[in-house]
């Protein structure tokens, strides 16, 4: 099984019943594993951090105090 080594996260939120807004972040594999066994990705500040399994779920890791990420959609890139 060949593990992505990027992912486009996207986090949709709707900020009134006709507006959304969705934001996309790119991730990279770190050498880091998540509580569930999957690799954790990163982006460039090291602020978001998530553990996306072979199957695409995520599950968001909080990077410091007062967090509480909502789970983005992922897509692999190339």
């Amino acid at each position: 099984m060949e593990t992505t080594d990027r992912y486009r996260l996207s986090f949709t939120r709707r900020r009134s019943d006709t507006d959304t807004t969705t934001d996309d972040v790119i991730v990279e594999r770190t050498n880091s594993v998540g509580p569930g066994g999957n690799p954790v990705y990163c982006d460039p500040t090291g602020i978001l951090r998530a553990e996306i399994s072979s199957t695409g779920e995520v599950r968001m890791l909080a990077s410091g105090a007062y967090q509480s990420p909502t789970a983005p959609s992922a897509e692999p890139l190339p």
